[in-house]
């Protein structure tokens, strides 16, 4: 009986959406995944549907200086990626992450719909000046702006670290066909992203460069309705990890009952540590974790002293299980792999800004009656993505994996790596093609504000696609790891934390960009990022990004060579798969 129950049923605690076990055949899988992905792909269309023209947006509508705009939209999209935190948190420990997403869709439409008005409604859009001159917001105009886009920010906070982790939840982990599946899945959740950052940097930008910003606004607006739709359609199909209750509370709790017990011994013999009997671990939804050699002054926590025997039922405050304690270990093992991260965030906020930035001094004609927007350059970004997902999935992991035996080809670690290194070029390129577009100034003297440099915007794409290759790698490698990685009641909480490298690097973004205009500008000096960047400098801060980004890498050699991969008590066969892994 119990081989015919695992074959019906989910072995990894999944419920169906009246809460009972989920079962193979009705439940998840790839039945479950179109809806999810869908509702992905318009929220992503909707997100950079105002992201990627946003540093025009703020110049134009809200006459804000080019380093200034260009702080705006990286302290909004660093808040983007810290509230995440936040959903992470309530879907962990108590909504689960259905619910979380259901819930903060209500708030990010709300944020969409007030940005839409801002644009277009009168009273709220700025007065200009006849021509397409200058616009003169008052500061209530601007902060309707600004509080639609932390509505909006606030939104995306429950939205995106929970749909990637509601994914993979749809894949049994204890099947061996499913498994395979899940690393799939993060290849085309990522994909579906970049489908719908295509149709927003190439439809959507040119509707606000040439119709106006109330109808590019207001398309992700309905594009978000649509998404919402998407996603309950599929309620029926889906598995649900049901909330663990407040990981901070226990990680707490291992803290506090270790540093109680500091000056007790730990048994040589770790079996002596207390765990469950049960076939289950105590933390709701989670299974047990092994123990690990790593961080043993946290093992204390677990061990069970005299006064707590004699005790009986010892408060979690004084005697937590191995698998508690392994819980925190997983997340502070965690860390310096997400701070590597962060550098590689900087390179890949530049597209949003100095990228756009040094476009707007090209040529961006196509022809005799047409120009290509700067932002729409990073169509090529999203192209670069879209080809490289399926190369990647179809054609590299299995010429790989014929090499290294392993499933996914390239361990997650090393996947990453590559991706750091890659990710040095694009500034390379970002570099060279400003070089080119100063001589270009200095033998046409093209000195102006306005003078348009003789170079093609199209020299451009290399830099743009070849991040894209990079976030192949790094981000989708990131994305799958942080899920893998972390504990089963902490996966919203720690693809949270993944996505907090995107915030932290669009503040260090901001934070460079700050202390380069600050020093450079010392004694009456141009800077290097002026208003008019055609007596600036921009190639040295692409420089200054590339040297950061191999200094990154050479460090996250280090913490690489250093990871554990966690393992849990029943899957004894997940170190073959990382043998070598670092």
């Amino acid at each position: 009986m119990g081989e015919v129950a695992e074959d019906i049923y989910t072995q990894d605690g999944t419920v169906d959406v009246k809460g009972n076990p989920a079962t193979k055949k009705n439940t998840g899988n790839w039945r479950a995944c179109p809806y999810i992905l869908a509702n992905e792909c318009c929220e992503r269309l909707a997100y950079y549907g105002m992201s990627t023209n946003l540093v025009n947006y703020m110049k134009t509508r809200l006459g804000q200086e080019s380093a200034i705009a260009a702080n705006n939209v990286t302290n909004w999209s660093g808040t983007c990626y810290i509230t995440p935190l936040l959903g992470a948190f309530l879907a962990d420990a108590y909504m689960g992450r259905f619910w979380t997403i259901a819930s903060f869709m209500i708030i990010y439409i709300l944020g969409l719909a007030l940005l839409t008005m801002a644009s277009s409604v009168k009273g709220l859009v700025p007065a200009c000046d006849a021509g397409g001159g200058a616009c003169h917001p008052t500061e209530a105009q601007t902060g309707v702006v600004f509080l639609a886009l932390y509505l909006i920010a606030l939104g995306t906070g429950g939205i995106k670290p929970c749909v990637s982790s509601f994914g993979a939840d749809q894949f049994d982990e204890n099947d061996e066909r499913e498994k395979r599946s899940k690393s799939s899945f993060f290849n085309w959740f990522y994909f579906s992203i970049n489908i719908g950052a295509l149709v927003a940097s190439s439809v959507l930008v040119y509707v606000q460069t040439h119709v106006g910003w109330g109808w590019g606004f207001g398309i992700p607006a309905v594009v978000m309705a649509v998404a919402v739709v998407s996603f309950f359609v599929g309620t029926p199909l889906y598995r649900h990890q049901r909330p663990g209750g407040s990981p901070l509370t226990r990680i707490a709790q291992v803290l506090v009952a270790s540093a109680r017990k500091w000056g007790v011994d730990v048994p040589a013999d770790k079996s002596r540590l207390h765990e469950t009997l049960d076939k289950e671990s105590g933390i709701e939804g989670s299974r047990k974790l092994e123990h690990t050699e790593q961080f043993a002054c946290l093992d204390r926590a677990a061990v069970e002293t005299p006064e707590d025997k004699a005790a009986g039922r010892t408060s979690a405050w004084r005697l937590c299980t191995v698998t508690q304690v392994e819980e925190l270990k997983s997340v502070v093992r965690l860390l310096p792999i997400w701070a590597s991260g962060i550098v590689f965030a900087t390179v890949y906020g530049q597209m949003s800004t100095m990228f756009v930035l040094q476009g707007n001094t090209l040529d961006a004609s196509m022809g005799p009656h047409f120009s290509i927007p700067a932002a729409s350059l990073s169509i090529f970004d999203t192209l670069s993505v879209i080809v490289w997902v399926p190369v990647y999935d179809r054609l590299i992991v299995p010429a790989v994996r014929a090499v290294t035996g392993r499933p996914r080809g390239f361990t997650q670690l090393q996947r990453m790596g590559i991706g750091l290194v890659i990710s040095v070029f694009s500034m390379l390129a970002a570099g060279v093609l400003d070089v080119i577009r100063l001589r270009a100034i200095a033998r046409h003297g093209l000195y102006g504000e306005k003078d348009i440099v003789p170079i093609s915007i199209f020299w451009q794409v290399p830099q743009y696609f070849i991040i894209g290759a990079a976030e192949v790698f790094t981000f989708v490698g990131q994305l799958e790891f942080f899920y893998d990685q972390a504990p089963d009641a902490m996966r919203s909480m720690c693809s949270a934390l993944s996505l907090t490298t995107v915030a932290l690097g669009n503040y260090l973004s901001t934070l460079l960009v700050t202390i380069v205009t600050h020093v450079t500008t010392r004694n009456g000096a141009v800077g290097w990022i002026p208003d008019n960047l055609n007596r600036g400098h921009l190639d040295y801060f692409f420089w200054l990004l590339a040297v950061l980004s191999t200094i990154n890498f050479a460090v996250y050699l280090v913490i690489a060579g250093w990871y554990t991969y966690k393992k849990t008590a029943d899957s004894p066969d997940d170190k073959a798969e990382h043998a070598g892994a670092n």
